[in-house]
């Protein structure tokens, strides 16, 4: 049995993904239903926001619409998305004792670069603008760190999730001794 199971993606998320990709395919709720193997009186719960989907469930129809699984679950982001440890959009299997949380799906065409950082309190790095449509995303494994684009900075702990745009000006400063943090810089 799973303990401390992170919560749920909000069901309004998935009802507006379902809804606007079906509109986007053409397909009736019948006709969608059938191509995913799923009742309609399923699929019109979960556009209705009432249903409780599996990862199953979402990635039939995700395969039916011919969108990636991501494309159904991922909320709207603003320009800079924190996700604290045990917190994030977590869709559970119905099948076997597994949780997934997505943090980031990579658009079409995208290049990511993946880091492991160590840094120790005492130092700002400030890192200048990238090319423009960076994106950068970053998760603390150990310690605590401050980071963001300026004036909009935010402190993280172990386990927490950023993203912000990679575009502009920016920093990243450890705020613990043996601070560790994962930095992919997404290029489009």
């Amino acid at each position: 049995m799973m303990s401390d199971v992170p919560p749920r993606l909000p069901l309004g998320w998935i009802a507006a993904a379902l809804r606007r990709e079906r509109t986007r395919a053409g397909l009736s709720l019948s006709e969608l239903a059938k191509r995913a193997g799923i009742a309609k009186s399923t699929l019109s719960q979960l556009e209705a926001a009432s249903g409780n989907p599996s990862v199953e469930t979402l990635w039939a129809l995700g395969v039916a619409l011919g969108v990636p699984f991501s494309a159904l679950v991922e909320p709207p982001t603003p320009s800079v998305q924190v996700i604290r440890a045990g917190q994030g959009p977590t869709v559970a299997s119905e099948k076997a004792e597994y949780a997934a949380t997505l943090l980031s799906a990579s658009p079409p065409g995208a290049r990511r670069d993946i880091y492991h950082l160590r840094a120790e309190p005492g130092a700002v790095r400030e890192s200048e603008p990238h090319i423009p449509g960076s994106v950068e995303h970053l998760i603390v494994s150990t310690g605590r760190v401050k980071a963001g684009p300026a004036g909009e900075e935010a402190e993280l702990a172990p386990g927490d999730y950023m993203s912000y745009r990679g575009d502009v000006a920016h920093s990243y400063e450890a705020l613990a001794p043996g601070t560790t943090f994962v930095l992919v810089m997404q290029h489009i």
